[in-house]
């Protein structure tokens, strides 16, 4: 510590324990890879925010649902009553249950719009088909912590929609029975298809994703960001650092989405539902959650077996693009396959549309009764809250001007002629 003593106390702290570890752990290579990631700046940036954004509401989803699992209990006689409590007498638990719900839907849209833009901007073309397979399997995972978590509540509606979509994998030539027994943790949806979805909601699947994520990180760090296909490299205005300015940029954006998602839990917050009665006929009208719609609506137009085999095409064209658009490989525009992407994706527009207008389960209107729970007190912390954020965007804005331009006068600096 003798050698920082004109430092101020906190400085001086830090570049001690700085010393400490540097003199432990050699974390040069770290820093110089660390260094050397840069995100090139154009008129379409805006699509390097959507994978940070992404990242940020897994990170969120982990924390509230360990703090849901804390009360949770997974069994038929005790998950609907769980969820219940949390919602009624757990202090603020209704907001993290609130905000745990909409994170997952917020989650699974964002990632599913950051892999459209990755599609259309042909980001997926050699040399960086492995990013692509990463990814697309990171968005079925996604889907699977939706299926997994939504029958934990053990309301009606997700029991019935969980007995649907648990069925349709019967239509899979001699193993469909399997499947199905493998999935339910026996012949019918039951207390062990909560525990055995329960696993896999927060120990199997995240394990998944967290591995699967650090091998796509890896990926975009090793290679860089990709340009958008067609895009001149002097359109291209500036390449910003990523962990002394993009980063702040990428919070800010974090902000925005934690903004959001508590604005949606007091507003509307999650509702508890009736608990499931394995006996009672399924009422007319179920659906699943808005991100499997599409698919619902497909097995309304075509046989079961029909409708699987269609699923599985579309997850095999989805895995196979990078390999199947050759002229982005070679850098060359390819209408024809981008009509086609447009088609798909008109389709699934339309299919999940038509889901969304159909008639729904009839269910009378919910009164959240907590005792934390105000809708006036809510709309108070609420605008603090947006206060807070916008502070900090604003710190956030003056902290990205400055770095930038420290970091153009040392460039400056280091061109002068000695």
């Amino acid at each position: 510590m003798t050698k920082h003593r004109n430092l101020p106390s906190w400085e001086a702290i830090r570049a001690g324990a700085a010393d400490w570890i540097g003199q432990r752990v050699d974390l040069a290579p770290l820093a110089a890879a660390l260094q050397k990631k840069t995100v090139p700046i154009h008129r379409h940036s805006w699509i390097y925010l959507l994978g940070g954004g992404a990242l940020f509401l897994f990170a969120f989803q982990v924390l509230t649902g360990v703090l849901l699992m804390l009360y949770y209990q997974p069994a038929e006689l005790t998950a609907h009553e769980s969820v219940e409590r949390i919602m009624t007498q757990v202090p603020y638990g209704w907001l993290v249950r609130s905000m745990h719900a909409w994170g997952a839907s917020l989650f699974i849209g964002l990632s599913g719009l950051h892999l459209l833009t990755v599609l259309f901007s042909r980001a997926y073309r050699r040399p960086r088909e492995l990013t692509w397979l990463s990814g697309t399997l990171l968005l079925f995972l996604a889907l699977g912590f939706g299926f997994s978590g939504y029958l934990l509540p053990w309301n009606e509606l997700a029991y019935y929609a969980t007995l649907v979509g648990s069925k349709i994998p019967t239509a899979i030539p001699l193993a469909g029975e399997f499947v199905v027994h493998w999935l339910r943790g026996g012949p019918q949806v039951s207390g062990d298809t909560i525990t055995r979805f329960c696993a896999a909601h927060v120990l199997i699947l995240p394990l998944a994703f967290a591995a699967v994520l650090l091998v796509h990180l890896a990926l975009i760090q090793a290679q860089g960001m990709s340009l958008p296909l067609g895009l001149a490299a002097r359109e291209v205005r500036d390449h910003r650092p990523f962990f002394s300015e993009f980063v702040l940029i990428d919070c800010g954006v974090w902000l925005l989405l934690l903004g959001l998602t508590a604005t949606l839990a007091v507003f509307l917050p999650a509702e508890l539902g009736v608990k499931a009665d394995v006996l009672r006929p399924p009422p007319p009208g179920i659906k699943p959650e808005w991100y499997f719609l599409f698919l619902f609506q497909v097995l309304k137009h075509v046989p079961e077996p029909v409708g699987v085999a269609l699923f599985a095409a579309g997850a095999a064209f989805l895995v196979a693009i990078p390999f199947l658009d050759r002229h982005a490989g070679r850098e060359r525009a390819s209408p024809r396959f981008t009509a086609l992407l447009a088609v798909l994706l008109l389709a699934v527009l339309v299919l999940e549309a038509q889901a969304w207008l159909a008639p729904g389960m009839k269910r009378a209107a919910e009164q959240l009764r907590a005792p934390s729970y105000s809708l006036a007190g809510g709309a108070v912390s609420l605008a603090l809250l947006w206060s807070v954020i916008g502070f900090l965007l604003y710190y956030l804005r003056q902290l990205l001007r400055e770095n930038a331009r420290v970091r153009k006068l040392y460039r400056c600096g280091a061109h002068d002629p000695p």
